[in-house]
């Protein structure tokens, strides 16, 4: 039996893409080539990224008003790839800062114009601020927000209607671990190694309207109306990856859908914040309304305990525990991979860990 990923990112991948993949390595469906040797011109890679894009469409509902781009760079090269393209008419965008990821979305903004804060919970992530609460510009070009914070565990369960104002959204952390209503964002963006597949692919969902608004500044390869005229081969794509992510998302397909994943993730989620919560030997800071169903970060109440935690923790094949350095803690990632029965056994591993130290 493989030992339980819990990381953070690259994250666990299902075992029959993985499967698929090992079989499909050395010659991709009768081709003579792997798909790392093939192409990106050619018919065959063609196929797979126009199907992974078809896939994508159809798993997220994405309006044929919207463009979908395989671009490279991660989450933190769209914090400087996004101003670039929308900052072009209008150099101001608003911030609702609820985590470390958007936190540096903002920093990295403000390079290339003005960085307003709508909201911000710094000091004390653990809650989404009330829409009420949130001051947001008569004059900006976008409000940017962190859907799901990897680091601190909190996640919009819902989002503000901002009439014309476009919600730029980082979704890297739970894009496809539910349904979302993209008509509701003017971008949509997320690094793959979450729940798409492998790290070196970005997804970039954006609206067409918002095409035409980058700044002189914007490298060509990073402009979203060059790479969207070129079907994502304005250069050559990580072609790697999108394959990876196109398997990915034919297994989504065939677990159900969107709405089948998110019933096994609230089950995951479920079942560890309850252990948490049962317990006065973990503690979880986020408020319940915003807690995290892919990443759950949870502190022992003594904390000279963690390395032995780890350690039992290791030599039961539950991995990538840490917390992320900047917080502390432990962490566990519940990604649409993860499954139930790594759960379960990691809850009676804490259960058997606190009635031993407790």
């Amino acid at each position: 039996m493989r030992p339980f990923n819990f990381s953070a990112g690259p994250a666990a991948l299902p075992v029959e893409v993985l499967q698929q993949a090992a079989s499909e390595m050395l010659d991709w469906h009768g081709s003579g080539m792997s798909v790392m040797e093939m192409s990106h011109r050619g018919h065959e890679f063609t196929s797979i990224i126009e199907t992974a894009q078809a896939d994508l469409r159809e798993l997220l509902g994405v309006p044929s008003n919207y463009k979908i781009l395989f671009v490279q760079g991660g989450g933190i090269g769209e914090n400087a790839i996004v101003p670039m393209n929308l900052f072009g008419r209008c150099r101001k965008a608003d911030f609702v800062v609820t985590g470390s990821w958007s936190d540096k979305s903002h920093k990295e903004a403000k390079r290339y114009g003005e960085g307003h804060l709508a909201a911000s919970t710094k000091g004390s992530f653990t809650r989404i601020p009330a829409f009420g609460e949130w001051q947001v510009s008569s004059d900006s070009a976008y409000l940017h927000l962190c859907s799901n914070e990897t680091i601190d565990g909190v996640e919009f369960n819902d989002f503000p209607d901002l009439g014309d104002l476009p919600i730029v959204a980082d979704a890297s952390s739970h894009i496809l671990s539910r349904p979302l209503d993209v008509s509701r964002f003017g971008v949509v963006y997320g690094g793959a190694q979450k729940n798409i597949g492998m790290a070196g692919v970005t997804i970039v969902i954006v609206r067409d309207d918002l095409l035409d608004q980058a700044m002189s500044i914007c490298p060509s390869a990073f402009e979203w109306k060059t790479i969207a005229a070129n079907d994502s081969m304005f250069n050559t794509p990580p072609t790697y990856a999108i394959y990876i992510a196109g398997l990915v998302f034919k297994w989504l397909k065939a677990q159900g859908g969107l709405a089948a994943i998110e019933r096994r993730n609230i089950e995951k989620a479920t079942l560890l914040y309850e252990t948490i919560d049962n317990s006065s030997f973990y503690l979880n800071k986020v408020e319940r309304s915003a807690r995290s169903r892919m990443n759950v970060p949870f502190f022992l109440a003594d904390e000279t305990l963690n390395d032995a935690f780890l350690a039992g923790a290791k030599a039961r094949q539950l991995l990538q525990l840490k917390g992320h350095k900047s917080v502390g803690g432990m962490r566990a990632s519940l990604y649409n991979a993860v499954q139930i029965d790594a759960v379960h056994a990691l809850v009676d591993y804490m259960k058997e860990f606190e009635r031993t130290r407790a």
